[in-house]
C-alpha cells in the first residue's frame, strides 16, 4: 500500500495522531515520541483506507512502518523542549525526570533531576571547579602584584615636611618641623642599640621569615570591620609599615604592605632591613630614626649609646606618647618597668651578660627637651591643643603621623586675645610674686586659663604656661587634676532649678523645681540630711557635719546669698536634696568630662572635688551665658593633609541642654556674686559680668570662672613642683596669708577681659523669666515672708565680711531679728565678732535683717575668708 493511501485525509479516518505521524511497526513509539490512541484504543487501517478502532493495548500490526533513527532523534529533541508536564516516557514506558534539557549543559546549575533545597546546592564538582578557579585567579593576582611591587628607597621615606598652623583670621601662626632626621649606616648605630631593639620587638628577627601570618590576618580583619589597625609583629613588617605611613590606613594599603614584606624578605638581607627600620622608626620628641632620638634624648650620636640608654630608646618603640618618661610621672613608671624588662630579655637572648645587666641599676633619665624657637611662648600650647583636637576627631591621625608632617591646621585662636591673656598673667605674677624674697612660697606657681565664645564653642585664647623655652612643657589650660572648688556650686543650683528637689513634689508628682530664693541652713558645722530626713553618716561612723570657710551661725539664708558668699553648708545639703548623680549628669550635659568627676555619692561632691580643665570650665559657664545652649569646645576649623582637606571638622552643633529661664536665673545669681560677693574685683571690668570663685581646702587651688555675653573665661591657680608632683598650699604666696579665687585669678580675668573686649560694645544679660518656686529646706522658719525673685541689682547686699557696709532691709514685710531656736540670744543684734573672737554668735539674719555689721565681719578684704578649714572639704 502506498504512503499516500496510509495518510487518509478523510474525517475520522486514517491516521488521527497529532501532526499526522506515521504508525509504528512495533507496539511502542520511540523514546521521546508520544503514541496515539483513539477513543477506545489503537488505530488500525482497513483495506479501504478507513480507519477502524481496536481495543486499547492491542499490538500494532506489521503493516505499520518503523521510524528511521534520524526521525527518532528529531522526535526526541522536539519532545525534550516541552514543559515538565509534557515530558515523554522514557525507555520501557517509564516517565522521565521533569524538565530534562535536550542538550547537556556546561554548568549543571540549578541541578537537573533534584528537587527542593538539593536542586540549589552545588555538587562537589561545582565546588571543586570554583575553588580551582578562585585559587588560580588568586595566584595569578599575587604574582602580578608581587611583580609590580617596588621597594621604596630609604631616603624617600624620611622627606622633610612641616606642619603649618594658622590663626583664626587665616594668617600663619607657626611652622612645626624637625631638622635632625639623619639616615645613618648600621655601623654608626651601636651594637647594644641594635640588640636592645631586637630583644624588645622581635627576638627571632635574624632567623625568621619576616612575616607573621597571624598578625597580618588580625590586622586585615580589624581593618575590614572598621576597627583600629594593629601594628605588625616582626621588625620586617614594622619597617614596611614605616615605609607606608604617609598613605591612608586602608585595606588596599595593608595588601600592598604584605607584598612589599614578601619582596623585602627575598631581596634584602637582615642587616639592610634592620638599618631601614632603625632609620624610619618614630621615637617621640619629633624624632624619626635612632640617630635623631639619640640626639634628642641624650645629646649623643647613635654609635655612642650604651646598653642602659639603648634599652630606654628601645622602650619608646612601644609608643613614645605613653612611654616617654619626660612627659609625665605615669609615663616614667611605665618606661622604667619596660626598660628593666628589655634588659632582662637581652640577657635571655645572650645579647649581654648578667654582669653587664647589673651595671644598669639606675634608670637613665633623658635630658631636657630642646624646643624649637618657633614653639616659644604660648605657641607650643596652642599647637598642643590643636593637635589633641585633631587626633580626637580623626582616629587615623596620631602623634607619630603628625610628627611626619604634611598638615595644614586652621585654628580658632585669636592672636590679640592670646597675647592679652599672656600679658595679664605675666603682669599679675610680676606684681605679686617674688621668688627671691619668698623662695619657699612664690616658686612653682602655676596658672592655667582658657577663653571660649558662648553660643559657638570656639576656643579663642589659652594660657598654658610660661613657655617651653622656660622648660615648662605641660599645657596648664588643659590640665586635669586641679580641684575646681566652689565654681562647681552653680551646677548644683542649676540641677535644683531644672530637675527639682527630691524632698518635695509638684502637682504632677515630680520633684519640685526651686528658685534662688529658697532658704537653706548656713550654720557652720551643720549636720547634713538625706532626702528622707535621715542623717548622712561620715567615714568615722558619726553624723557628717559640714564646715564653712569661717565659723558662725547665720541661720537660714537664700541660695542667692549662699552663692554670693560661697557658703558650703547650703550647697552640700542642696546636693543631697537633688541627688549627687543628678548633679553629675547636669555637669556632663553642660560640657564637663565624666572621667574628671569624683564620686557623686560623696557629701562634698557639690564643693568641687572634681578636676575638669580650664577649657572645660570656661565652656560649661559659656552654656549659662548662651541661655542654656551648649556647644562642644573646639580649636580647629579645617585640616588639610598633603593638599587634601580632611572631613569631620565642621563647627559643632548647639544643643539646648538647660531651659533658657534656668540658665538666665543662674546668670542672675552669678551677676550678684561678681558685683557684690566674692568676685567683686571683677567690677573693675566696667561691664555686666557674671562668675564664681572657687578655693579648695588648704588653699591648694584657686579659681575664677566668669563671663560676659560675648566671652567666657576660666582662670585657675595652684602650686606644684615638677620634680615632686603634688599640690602645695597657696597660703603665703605673694605675701598674702591666703589666696582665694577672688584674689589673683579674678585679677587676671579682669585685666584680660578689659583688653579682649576693648573693641566690643557692652551687652546686658537677658532678663530672667521666673522659674520654680521658693522651697525652703526642712527646719526653715515659716515666719519669714520671702520677697519676689530679685534681679542681680535688687538682690545686692553688703558682704558679711565688710563691717563698714551695713546690709539694707529687704523691701518686703519685716523679718525677725533672729531665727528662733538657732541664734536668738538677745532682743537686739550684737556687734559682729572678728576672726579672733569666733565664740561670739550672730543675733540676726545677715543680708536679711542685720542693720549693723554682720556677725562674721572683720577688717580684712572681703575676698579673704580667713584660714582654710580642716574638714577636708573645698571652700570658696
Amino acid at each position: 500500500m502506498s504512503e499516500r493511501r496510509r495518510r487518509s485525509d478523510q474525517p475520522g479516518g486514517g491516521d488521527q495522531r497529532p501532526g499526522g505521524g506515521r504508525p509504528y511497526a512495533h507496539g511502542n513509539p520511540p523514546e521521546g515520541v508520544p503514541s496515539y490512541e483513539g477513543p477506545t484504543g489503537g488505530d488500525e487501517l482497513r483495506s479501504d483506507g478507513i480507519g477502524r478502532r481496536r481495543p486499547g493495548g492491542g499490538r500494532d500490526t506489521a503493516q505499520q512502518p518503523r521510524m528511521t533513527r534520524a526521525e527518532m532523534r528529531k522526535a526526541a529533541q522536539k519532545g525534550g523542549k516541552r514543559g515538565a508536564g509534557e515530558a515523554p516516557a522514557g525507555r520501557g514506558g517509564k516517565q522521565g525526570p521533569p524538565g530534562k534539557p535536550g542538550k547537556k549543559r556546561f554548568i549543571d546549575y540549578p541541578r537537573f533531576g533534584r528537587t527542593g533545597v538539593r536542586r540549589w546546592l552545588p555538587s562537589w564538582r561545582l565546588w571543586l571547579s570554583g575553588f580551582l578557579l578562585f585559587f588560580g585567579t588568586g595566584v595569578a593576582g599575587v604574582g602580578i602584584a608581587y611583580a609590580n611591587t617596588t621597594i621604596p628607597d630609604i631616603h624617600d621615606l624620611v622627606k622633610e615636611q612641616n606642619n603649618i598652623y594658622y590663626w583664626a583670621d587665616g594668617t600663619e601662626m607657626t611652622r612645626k618641623g624637625e631638622t635632625n632626621r639623619q639616615i645613618v649606616d648600621l655601623a654608626d648605630i651601636s651594637p647594644s642599640a641594635q640588640d636592645a631593639v631586637i630583644a624588645a620587638e622581635n627576638e627571632t628577627f635574624r632567623t625568621d621569615s619576616g612575616i607573621d601570618p597571624k598578625g597580618i590576618v588580625r590586622a586585615l580583619y580589624n581593618m575590614a570591620k572598621g576597627g583600629e589597625t594593629q601594628g605588625a609583629s616582626t621588625i620586617t613588617q614594622q619597617y614596611v609599615k614605616n615605609a607606608y605611613l604617609t598613605q591612608e590606613q586602608t585595606l588596599d594599603r595593608k595588601v600592598k604592605e604584605f607584598f612589599i614584606t614578601l619582596k623585602i624578605n627575598q631581596k634584602m638581607k637582615k642587616p639592610e632591613i634592620l638599618k631601614g627600620y632603625l632609620n624610619t622608626s618614630w621615637f617621640g620628641r619629633g624624632s624619626i630614626g635612632i640617630q635623631a632620638a639619640a640626639q634628642s634624648y641624650y645629646g649623643i650620636n647613635a654609635k655612642d649609646l650604651d646598653v642602659c640608654q639603648s634599652a630606654m630608646l628601645a622602650n619608646l618603640l612601644k609608643g613614645a606618647a605613653v612611654q616617654d618618661p619626660s612627659l609625665s610621672a605615669a609615663n616614667h613608671v611605665r618606661a622604667e618597668q619596660r626598660w628593666k624588662w628589655i634588659l632582662d630579655r637581652m640577657v635571655i637572648t645572650k645579647a649581654i651578660t648578667a654582669e653587664e645587666r647589673a651595671k644598669c641599676s639606675v634608670f637613665p633619665d633623658p635630658i631636657a627637651r630642646k624646643p624649637s624657637a618657633s614653639m616659644n611662648g604660648e605657641i607650643s600650647y596652642l599647637v598642643d591643643t590643636a593637635n589633641k583636637f585633631v587626633m580626637a576627631k580623626d582616629k587615623s591621625v596620631d602623634q607619630q603621623k603628625l610628627d611626619l608632617g604634611g598638615f595644614k591646621i586652621y585654628t580658632t585662636f585669636e592672636k590679640d586675645k592670646v597675647d592679652a591673656l599672656k600679658k595679664a598673667v605675666d603682669d599679675v605674677q610680676a606684681e605679686t610674686l617674688n621668688p627671691t624674697k619668698r623662695p619657699e612660697l612664690d616658686k612653682f606657681v602655676q596658672v592655667g586659663a582658657a577663653s571660649v565664645r558662648p553660643g559657638d564653642g570656639a576656643i579663642v585664647a589659652i594660657y598654658g604656661g610660661p613657655g617651653v623655652e622656660n622648660n615648662h612643657y605641660d599645657n596648664n589650660a588643659d590640665a586635669k587634676g586641679i580641684p575646681v572648688g566652689s565654681t562647681f556650686k552653680p551646677f548644683v543650683l542649676a540641677t535644683a532649678m531644672q530637675t527639682g528637689v527630691l524632698t518635695q513634689t509638684d502637682k504632677q508628682g515630680k520633684p519640685a523645681r526651686i528658685n534662688a530664693d529658697s532658704r537653706y541652713l548656713s550654720d557652720d558645722m551643720s549636720e547634713i540630711r538625706k532626702p528622707d530626713g535621715s542623717l548622712v553618716i561620715g567615714d568615722d561612723g558619726k553624723p557628717y557635719r559640714q564646715k564653712n570657710e569661717d565659723t558662725g551661725k547665720r541661720g537660714y539664708i537664700s541660695l542667692r546669698q549662699a552663692m554670693q558668699w560661697s557658703y558650703n553648708v547650703p550647697f552640700v545639703q542642696l546636693n543631697q536634696d537633688v541627688g549627687g548623680q543628678n548633679v553629675a549628669d547636669m555637669a556632663e550635659k553642660l560640657g564637663l568630662k565624666k572621667e574628671t568627676f569624683t564620686d557623686p555619692k560623696t557629701p562634698t561632691f557639690a564643693l568641687g572635688t572634681s578636676t575638669p580643665s580650664s577649657i572645660r570650665m570656661a565652656s560649661a559657664y559659656a552654656t549659662f551665658a548662651a541661655s542654656g545652649k551648649e556647644a562642644d569646645p573646639y580649636s580647629v576649623t579645617k585640616v588639610e593633609y598633603n593638599g587634601k582637606e580632611k572631613a569631620g571638622f565642621a563647627k559643632p552643633e548647639l544643643k539646648q541642654v538647660l531651659d533658657a529661664a534656668v540658665a538666665d536665673n543662674i546668670t542672675d545669681v552669678l551677676v550678684n556674686v561678681a558685683k557684690n560677693g566674692t568676685g567683686s574685683k571683677s567690677n573693675a571690668l566696667g561691664r555686666p559680668v557674671a562668675g564664681k570663685t572657687g578655693t579648695t581646702d588648704q588653699n591648694k587651688s584657686a579659681w575664677w570662672v566668669g563671663y560676659t555675653p560675648q566671652l567666657s573665661t576660666a582662670v585657675s591657680m595652684w602650686r606644684e613642683d615638677p620634680s615632686n608632683p603634688g599640690l602645695k598650699t597657696l597660703n603665703g604666696t605673694g605675701g598674702k596669708d591666703s589666696n582665694h579665687g577672688g584674689d589673683t585669678p579674678t585679677d587676671i580675668f579682669t585685666r584680660y577681659m578689659k583688653a579682649a573686649l576693648a573693641n566690643e560694645k557692652k551687652v546686658n544679660f537677658p532678663t530672667p523669666e521666673p522659674v520654680g518656686s521658693q522651697i525652703d529646706s526642712s527646719g526653715a522658719p515659716s515666719t519669714a515672708s520671702p520677697s519676689a525673685s530679685p534681679t542681680a541689682t535688687e538682690s545686692a547686699t553688703a558682704a558679711p565680711e565688710q563691717p563698714t557696709a551695713p546690709a539694707p532691709q529687704q523691701p518686703t514685710a519685716p523679718m525677725p531679728s533672729c531665727v528662733p531656736g538657732v541664734d536668738c540670744t538677745d532682743p537686739m543684734p550684737s556687734p559682729s565678732p572678728t576672726k579672733t573672737r569666733p565664740t561670739q554668735q550672730p543675733t540676726c539674719l545677715p543680708l536679711l535683717t542685720c542693720t549693723s555689721p554682720s556677725p562674721s565681719a572683720s577688717t580684712a578684704d572681703p575676698t579673704k575668708s580667713g584660714k582654710p578649714t580642716s574638714s577636708g572639704a573645698p571652700v570658696p
